[in-house]
């Protein structure tokens, strides 16, 4: 077992701050390389947002998957074009791929998460569980 150094950004962290800190080695948050294409990662009142920048991705290649409470977004691209010219001939083929996979808090309701992919930004939104909103203030009164 190793020790994991935690930095206190607050007197209450976020979990989700938790999760995805990428400021070691042993964080959960993974990159399968150095490829993958750059993510926002918001926290709404209602659900988490999952933003990631993927200019000239198709959304046919893209596979999202839900498994034992971890969230991974993958894609693999193949191509392959020849060109010939003056008497030579080059045949080049082509290959990009990642994956990334992130633990998914328990506040979070994985039967309904969403995807869509518009203008080149892949959105993957995590409602949060009914119970665990936060409820308006309550005014109490007292007798």
């Amino acid at each position: 077992m190793s020790l994991v150094r935690f930095t206190q950004r607050s007197k209450f962290p976020s979990l989700w701050d938790n999760l995805v800190s990428t400021s070691n080695e042993f964080s959960p948050l993974v990159a399968a390389n150095s490829t993958a294409p750059a993510l926002n990662i918001q926290e709404g009142e209602t659900a988490f947002l999952l933003e990631f920048a993927v200019p000239g991705y198709s959304k046919e290649s893209f596979d999202i998957e839900v498994d034992n409470g971890s969230l991974s977004v993958s894609y693999t691209n193949e191509n392959s074009a020849s060109i010939v010219q003056n008497e030579f001939s080059r045949k080049e083929f082509y290959h990009n791929a990642f994956k990334r996979s992130f633990i998914i808090p328990d506040s979070v309701d994985s039967a309904k998460i969403t995807a869509k992919h518009t203008n080149g930004i892949l959105s993957i939104e995590l409602p949060k569980k009914e119970e665990t909103l936060s409820q308006p203030t309550q005014k109490i009164e007292i007798k």
